[in-house]
């Protein structure tokens, strides 16, 4: 859904219900944080499979002053690395149509969680309303219980095995708590009202509640748990600088390493800057020949640095051509901008799950070091202590017309080419944020070629293999993006390929 001009505020997001929390927090007085933060405490029970505060992610920032910071607050790897055989840690198959693919979860795999920290991080430094406000629309949501829409209803399908791997799990997410009790579906009522008192419990007492308090205590005390109190009490939020890059006289503020997902962006815009495409090229062969050159130079500039096993010198080195490995999975997003000028690129993920519950808290933990792309070297090899890196890349562009963008997608390995695409689709080809987010997207990964329709005009030149998709599909990425002019006026954007929604906020 596209936004009008008259607009002086509004958010992007993947869901209605992550989107109306936002808007309100705005309409109240709210700044761009306060609702990004108030979206994703919502989107924790509207989105429950790819939103938790039992993992982390990652929030750009740019302030009114046209400051731009990043706050990472992802998973850590815990300080003692036990035998496998000592912990909980088992695969499950997750049924994709056409692929059957394996994860390893329970409470072996869970590293140690980022969000609630990072939360009350911006909200300290950044937000203005208090923090009971901003956790009042998802408190609402989780007392009164959501509806099931087709597309939550299919992601928990296709992760079902997790969804149902433990007791308290089952009592969330399937119609009874028995082990073969069908999974909520489309229709049916999520109802974690347990999330509601917890949310009241964290505005009384603060993120040490998570940390040091009660909850800490609770996740500690889990059966085959890797994190101790120690790893919970130690976790940090990190404040960084954006990675910066450029194309055309755009600049744009990344996601800077440990992630990764930011230096292979900054890669494949300077090798499509290099291509010297210009507007008239856009639908013709060469924009396409450009795209799949740009990304078959990244595989490769990707696996010749060593970024995913070393991000910070791997980083280094594709920016001329220690140890936090990387994961990738599950993700959604949430882009915000306030009338003041703020704006906000929140993206966040729980990997799958880990399968447990956390007692007397409604929040499934997550199983990010249970991702096969930790693991080169075979389970529990991981660094000790070290932050993880990730795929994620929420950022902000600035135009040479003095405009400002908020952006940032879901979609796993796919999350660096659908922002790419963005980026030139907005950049270069001066696309309105709507089409730039609509247009057909293609994707270069081990050497097979995926295309959504009106991109195959040169496919039967790729010697490799080539998917042709009938539509335009969530494989693809999640791109939920906010433009705001030098005059203040708001358009946006979220994708439909994963249910996304844009809410405007009039002028007063």
């Amino acid at each position: 859904m596209s936004s009008s001009d008259r607009y002086c505020a509004g958010v992007a997001a993947g869901h209605g219900e992550t989107a109306r929390a936002a808007h309100l927090v705005l309409s109240e007085g709210g700044n761009a944080f306060d609702a990004a933060i108030a979206g994703f405490l919502t989107a924790c029970v509207a989105e429950p499979v790819l939103a938790s505060l039992g993992g982390g992610g990652f929030l750009v920032a740019r302030t009114a002053e046209g400051n731009v910071e990043v706050f990472d607050f992802f998973t850590d790897t815990p300080l003692q690395r036990p035998r496998q055989a000592d912990v909980d840690f088992h695969p499950v198959h997750a049924d994709f149509g056409a692929v059957l693919q394996e994860f390893h979860i329970g409470m072996g795999a869970v590293a140690t969680p980022g969000a609630v920290a990072g939360i009350y991080a911006v909200h300290e430094s950044l937000g203005r309303l208090p923090m009971t406000a901003l956790a009042e629309p998802a408190r609402e949501l989780a007392k009164q219980g959501i509806v099931m829409d087709p597309f939550q209803a299919y992601l928990l399908d296709v992760v079902g095995p997790i969804y149902r791997a433990s007791a308290s799990a089952r009592t969330l997410f399937c119609k009874s708590g028995a082990a073969s009790a069908p999974l909520l579906a489309a229709g049916d009522v999520y109802h974690p009202a347990v999330f509601a008192d917890f949310l009241d419990a964290m505005c009384a007492e603060g993120p040490g509640l998570f940390y040091r308090g009660e909850v800490a205590r609770e996740i500690a005390a889990m059966d085959g748990a890797t994190i101790g109190l120690n790893d919970l009490a130690r976790y940090r939020v990190q404040r960084r600088k954006p990675l910066q890059s450029r194309i055309g006289a755009h600049d744009i503020f990344l996601n800077p390493p440990p992630a990764i997902g930011g230096a292979m962006i900054d890669y494949m815009l300077r090798a499509l800057d290099d291509a010297g495409l210009t507007k008239k090229e856009f639908a013709g062969p060469r924009h396409v020949e450009a795209l799949i050159a740009a990304m078959d130079a990244c595989n490769h500039a990707r696996a010749e640095s060593g970024i995913d096993t070393d991000p910070m010198q791997g980083a280094a080195r594709l920016r001329d051509a220690s140890t936090h490995p990387p994961a990738y999975r599950g993700t959604t997003h949430i882009s915000v901008a306030d009338a003041d000028g703020n704006m906000a690129a929140l993206t966040v993920s729980n990997g799958e799950g880990c399968g447990h519950i956390v007692p007397g808290t409604g929040i499934m933990l997550n199983n990010m070091l249970g991702e096969e792309d930790l693991n080169a070297a075979g389970f529990f090899n991981w660094p000790q202590g070290v932050r993880l890196s990730s795929m994620m890349t929420p950022s902000v562009l600035a135009s040479p017309d003095g405009s400002w963008t908020a952006f940032g997608s879901g979609g796993s390995n796919r999350i660096r080419s659908a922002l790419t695409q963005v980026i030139a689709n907005l950049c270069v080809f001066g696309k309105s944020v709507d089409e730039a987010v609509r247009h057909s997207r293609l994707h270069l990964e081990g050497g097979k070629l995926s295309l959504e329709p009106g991109l195959d005009v040169v496919a039967g030149q790729w010697p490799g293999d080539v998917h042709r998709w009938p539509d335009t599909n969530m494989f693809f990425g999640g791109a939920h993006v906010i433009h705001r002019t030098p005059e203040g006026r708001v358009t946006g954007a979220g994708d439909p390929r994963r249910d996304g929604i844009f809410l405007g906020l009039y002028s007063i």
